[in-house]
C-alpha cells in the first residue's frame, strides 16, 4: 500500500510591506502624541487587522500607577470593541531603544493574535522599523 504524504501549506497571512508598516507607524505616532503621561515615555500603538482596519492607541497613565493603560492594549481593546477579534500586525512608537510590547501586552496579543502576528517598533519618527514575530519575541509562551 502507498501512502501520498499531505502538503502542510502555511497558512499565515503574507508579510507586511514597507508601505503598510509605514502607515501603520504615522498612525502609531500620531495618536502618540495623545498619552496622558505621570512618567516619562508616551507610547503610540497601531494595529492591523484580519481585516486589513487600522487601530490605534496610546498610554493613559494614572496617577495610581497600576491602573496605566499601555497603548497596545489601547488599540487592541478599541479594535475589540470595533468588532474585530483577529490581529495581523502591531506597531509601536516610542522614543527608546528596543521597545517591545511588556509581558502583559503580549498576552493580549497572543489573544488576540498568534505567534505568527507581526510586531514592529520604532524609536523615532521615520526611523528604522524593527520586526518581530509575537513567536520570536516569546518563543516559550504557553500555547
Amino acid at each position: 500500500m502507498k501512502v501520498n504524504a499531505i502538503p502542510v501549506f502555511d497558512q499565515s497571512p503574507p508579510r507586511l510591506t514597507k508601505q503598510d508598516w509605514d502607515t501603520l507607524a504615522k498612525a502609531a505616532w500620531e495618536v502618540r502624541r495623545n498619552a496622558h503621561l505621570y512618567g516619562p515615555t508616551a507610547v503610540g500603538a497601531a494595529v492591523l487587522t484580519a481585516s486589513n482596519r487600522v487601530f490605534v492607541g496610546c498610554n493613559v497613565e494614572h496617577r495610581f500607577r497600576s491602573h496605566d493603560v499601555h497603548a497596545e492594549v489601547n488599540a487592541i481593546t478599541t479594535m475589540v470593541a470595533q468588532g474585530e477579534k483577529q490581529l495581523r500586525a502591531v506597531m509601536i512608537a516610542a522614543e527608546r531603544d528596543r521597545f517591545t510590547p511588556c509581558g502583559a501586552c503580549m498576552d493580549w496579543i497572543f489573544q488576540f493574535g498568534s505567534e505568527s502576528c507581526e510586531i514592529g517598533w520604532q524609536k523615532e519618527e521615520g526611523g528604522h522599523i524593527e520586526i518581530l514575530t509575537a513567536g520570536e519575541l516569546m518563543p516559550h509562551y504557553p500555547r
